[in-house]
């Protein structure tokens, strides 16, 4: 389009390093009708999403979506920017980050029984303050983590390459979007919609004994994903598969003996959900802390250099900071945290722990009041790691519940050690330090999904070259929006199908229930510590294969300048195979690409144009497997709707259930084909 600004010489330079629009150009990016389009879209996304979190336990991530659909819609507007693209993206994602975050744990209080409806009140002030706190926590990690050249951030990667291309109206870029895109968008359609594909594909057997076999993860976007953060990344979770499903399965199934499961690929899941994933949460929470001290100090260093900074501007020596590195001030961000806490501490003691609860007033204060000091200060750390996840994995397949229950079994323990010195007996032990310690996580949940897409957005903005304290606004805005739209839709889904197995009404349809899985898995968590039935010995085996691996990858730094990242050993024990598997494969074959580029430019006889032959195929490939993402993710947030009003993830299905063994072979053959076009697409000389 003829009229935008971007098209212009404001975009400068080849070099992919640099944004699209440099810091010395200054232009419109919070304007009326970006505000208006993200109303819009934050709503419909944060609805779309909430069916399925509640249903199946996950969610699509919004930020490609959203960043395809505002493109569409903008270049109707002659001087539109990217940029104005890129505030669209940001306030639409904080809808879809902010259901999970409440509709992830905020159920669990309607399964114990606590609540009996979803106060409207309640939710929204939960999650304003959980949400407003996500986006704080992330702004004095904004530059250490985007300074990490490690972290690869590869759904940010994509939605800026989308967006690069789209601005720069560079055809060949394009072309690859959109076949990528196309090519995504219909076999998810097949999957997920039809289901004449599956992307899942299991092959498990039992002996007397025990039970070994494996699993396949098909799905196209995490496919795409793995290609994109590379081997390194792909062989840790590849430990951690191997650890947890090849080696696990078969041991845990041979010493705890076959679970009451009618098929063998039950079994197999009975044992995922019973033993392992407690292994790859101890492995998670001890490679988190590990990781949390590494960024330590390119934290306080950054916190430091924005304090110089607000200490110059107060004695009239402001220095020129470039605009692509304006943070909100640092000194703002402490006082808005310190002032949530306030409002949190009153949640806690009068909302979240009932009236009708026998506790004394003091001690009922001082439990909201360790709760209130572990948001702050538990809050802070698990968004440090979730953030970090958001460069390391990507945020759609970041272990949200997995440090969930990290936090939880902390404060858990911690109100363990507090109720010993009271005279309750073990119910209500139970039952108060339930509540109070799932209403702290509902807050710390909320913050962790924020952390985890913010991380993401403002990866995108430095791509674009955005303005980091505006795109800071733009997510408080989308909290604020979200916030008064969650309570009606949760409650509207509750009336129409009941929770976790509670049901508003009688005679209601037990088959048509949400399952609410992860708020089930924070209830059972919970009620496990305090009942003393929570596998303990399995979070003690991760724990132990956290300090080995911590111990390996600072062997292979120090000697061979590799890495095995703790956290991603700890997300392939923790992930079921249909989301780790396919990362795995992607991660191999930017591993065969690439070993095939050195092999036919011969990289090792330093040839001149060499290293710039071989950059035109690694954009090629780059670009292709960002089209990817964007279609497959922008097909499960079309399919959200159809499912949503047949209140049914099966409202599309063609293949019938005798068959589906037949469409997971023919998966595989597809799935085979679309690595060898990749390679083949990628490979190909201009």
């Amino acid at each position: 389009m003829a009229g935008n600004i971007q098209s212009s010489d404001a975009i400068t330079g080849q070099d992919s390093d640099q944004p699209i629009i440099p810091a010395n150009v200054s232009l419109p990016e919070i304007t009326i009708r970006v505000l208006v389009l993200g109303v819009i879209l934050t709503v419909v996304l944060a609805a779309a999403n909430a069916f399925l979190g509640l249903k199946v336990g996950v969610t699509v991530s919004a930020s490609i979506p959203a960043a395809v659909i505002s493109m569409g819609i903008l270049r109707f507007f002659r001087n539109s920017n990217i940029l104005e693209n890129n505030m669209v993206q940001i306030m639409a994602s904080v809808g879809e980050a902010l259901t999970a975050g409440i509709a992830f744990i905020l159920p669990a209080l309607i399964i114990l029984h606590v609540w009996d409806r979803f106060n409207y009140w309640q939710t929204v002030i939960t999650s304003l303050l959980g949400g407003g706190l996500g986006v704080l926590f992330t702004i004095p990690l904004r530059r250490a983590l985007l300074q990490d050249k490690t972290l690869r951030y590869p759904e940010a990667v994509a939605i800026g390459n989308v967006l690069k291309a789209s601005a720069k109206r560079e055809e060949g870029d394009l072309r690859q979007l959109v076949f990528g895109g196309l090519i995504g968008g219909v076999i998810a359609l097949f999957q997920s919609g039809f289901q004449i594909l599956t992307d899942t594909f299991q092959y498990w057997v039992k002996s007397s004994a025990a039970i070994f076999g494996f699993g396949l993860g098909l799905s196209p976007a995490l496919i795409a994903a793995g290609y994109i953060v590379g081997i390194n990344v792909a062989l840790s979770l590849l430990v951690g598969i191997a650890i947890g499903w090849l080696a696990g399965v078969p041991v845990l199934s041979y010493v705890y003996g076959l679970p009451d499961a009618e098929t063998a690929n039950q079994m197999a899941m009975v044992i995922w959900k019973s033993h392992i994933r407690y292994m790859g949460v101890g492995t998670m929470l001890i490679g988190g802390l590990w990781t949390l001290s590494t960024l330590f100090k390119p934290v306080i260093h950054s916190m430091a250099m924005s304090f110089a900074a607000v200490r110059q501007i107060r004695v009239g020596q402001q220095t020129d900071t470039l605009r692509t590195e304006r943070d909100i001030p640092i000194h703002y961000v402490f006082i808005s945290a310190l002032v949530l806490l306030i409002p949190i501490f009153f949640l806690i003691a009068n909302s979240i722990i009932p009236s009708e609860f026998n506790i004394a007033p003091g001690f009922r204060y001082f439990l909201s009041g360790f709760g209130t000091f572990y948001i702050l200060v538990g809050g802070f750390a698990f968004c440090s790691i979730m953030a970090y996840f958001a460069g390391l994995i990507g945020s759609t397949n970041s272990p949200v519940s997995g440090l969930l229950v990290s936090a939880l079994l902390i404060i858990c323990l911690v109100f363990m050690a507090f109720f010993s010195f009271t005279e309750w007996d073990s119910q209500t032990k139970e039952m108060i330090g339930s509540v109070v310690a799932i209403g702290s996580m509902v807050v710390i949940g909320a913050a962790l999904s924020i952390s985890n897409d913010t991380m993401q957005d403002l990866k995108v903005g430095q791509i674009v070259g955005s303005t980091p304290w505006k795109q800071q606004t733009m997510l408080i805005l989308g909290v604020v929006v979200s916030s008064f739209v969650i309570p009606p839709i949760l409650q509207l889904l509750y009336n129409a199908y009941g929770i976790g197995g509670v049901f508003p009404r009688p005679d209601m349809n037990p088959a048509q229930m949400l399952a609410a899985p992860q708020a089930g898995l924070m209830a059972t968590v919970a009620k496990g510590v305090f009942s003393h039935q929570l596998q303990w010995n399995m979070i003690g085996i991760g724990a132990l294969i956290a300090v080995i691996c911590i111990v390996i990858d600072e062997l292979l730094k120090k000697h061979y300048g590799t890495r095995l990242p703790v956290l991603a050993v700890g997300l392939g024990i923790y992930l079921p195979l249909d989301s780790s598997v396919p990362c795995v494969i992607g991660g191999i074959l930017a591993y065969l690409v690439q070993f095939r580029l050195d092999s036919i430019y011969h990289r090792h006889r330093g040839e001149p144009e060499t290293e710039i032959k071989m950059n035109a195929h690694r954009h090629r490939g780059l670009l292709l497997c960002c089209g990817i993402v964007a279609g497959a993710s922008l097909m499960g947030v079309m399919l959200a709707i159809p499912f949503a009003i047949k209140q049914s993830s099966d409202a599309l299905r063609l293949m019938p259930e005798q068959y589906m063994s037949f469409a997971g072979v023919l998966s595989i053959i597809v799935t085979f084909m679309l690595c060898a076009w990749i390679y083949r697409v990628v490979l190909k000389r201009d």
